[in-house]
């Protein structure tokens, strides 16, 4: 992880929170809680485990990690699973406090087939439950995220691989179960890639709904294995109506990209975590990991100078990152 202490003028060099030489850690998920402060930080163990951190001081230090698979337990009744992955990106706080992680699992030792659900958490993170899993089809649906809308419902946001290339959306009462039937969202274009979605204002604390979206906005080429496509022109989408429409269109980078994730300032500012560029010719190996910096009014009317980028470069043994 790096931290910004200055609303990302500058960074602190690179410090490893958690790491194994034999095998992968992965898939990381944050929930800053909006109560404590608190960081509440889960993540996997090869596909196999899932595990939970959390930081009392702004992720200066953290917690002894605590294994949370046994939340994963019940899956297996309904599903037999080899293969489970929280997030990626972040996850969510209800208004009731529920902390909500999105999950996939897959009952072979690849991405897929695959399904989605969550686990949440109603203590603070201290003990972790699993939700319901999304029964209705879709091909290979795997890394979602979550938002709760204005009137108190869930939506997830659904990657797949269903050939029509659009975001799919579910939506719960709770959070937890009885998910609806998923359907396509026909200006959420998917280009089989993980994406992002926030609130970034709330209606009655502030002047109106807004809901930021952020994924590679485009299906320019021929579909390779899974139904991806390139994944060019990252784009910042904003909806006022709790996600039926999306009139607000930016493109933030116009080249290849990859996996991102938004976040909110406490000044408002909005950022947006990114993998830029390629080292080889694989849409999969990112040449750098990107920080871009932005507000509502380049967001409204597209003013440059309202945008900052900031770059964190590949060494070449490319396990660091440097900042330029």
């Amino acid at each position: 992880m790096r931290r910004s202490l200055d609303d990302g003028n500058t960074w602190e060099p690179m410090k490893v929170v958690v790491s194994d030489e034999r095998k992968a850690i992965h898939n990381p998920v944050a929930i800053v809680d909006r109560n404590s402060n608190i960081i509440h930080f889960l993540y996997c163990f090869h596909y196999k485990r899932a595990f939970y951190m959390q930081s009392k001081d702004d992720g200066e230090t953290f917690s002894s990690q605590v294994e949370i698979t046994h939340a994963f337990d019940a899956f297996q009744a309904e599903y037999p699973f080899k293969v489970l992955a929280t997030g990626p990106g972040h996850g969510i706080q209800l208004e009731n406090g529920r902390l909500i992680v999105p999950i996939w699992l897959s009952p072979k030792r690849i991405h897929r087939p695959s399904v989605v659900s969550v686990i949440y958490s109603n203590d603070n993170g201290k003990t972790w439950q699993p939700g319901e899993i999304i029964k209705e089809s879709l091909v290979n649906p795997s890394e979602s995220q979550a938002i709760q809308l204005a009137n108190g419902d869930v939506l997830l946001n659904i990657r797949s691989e269903t050939e029509i290339s659009r975001r799919a959306i579910s939506l719960s009462k709770n959070g937890v179960n009885n998910w609806s039937r998923p359907v396509f969202d026909q200006a959420l274009v998917e280009p089989t890639c993980f994406a992002s979605i926030i609130r970034f204002t709330l209606a009655g604390k502030h002047d109106k709904n807004r809901i930021i979206f952020s994924n590679p906005d485009s299906l320019e080429g021929e579909p390779m294995p899974f139904n991806i496509r390139p994944r060019k022109k990252l784009s910042i989408k904003l909806s006022y109506d709790e996600c039926k429409t999306w009139p607000v269109n930016k493109v933030l980078e116009l080249g290849i990209v990859g996996y991102s994730d938004l976040a909110i300032g406490r000044n408002y500012t909005i950022y947006c975590f990114y993998e830029r560029g390629t080292q080889t010719k694989s849409y999969f190996d990112s040449s750098s990991l990107c920080v871009a910096r932005f507000n509502l009014e380049w967001l409204s009317d597209g003013h440059d100078t309202k945008k900052k980028l900031i770059i964190f470069k590949k060494t070449a043994n490319r396990d660091r990152f440097i900042f330029p």
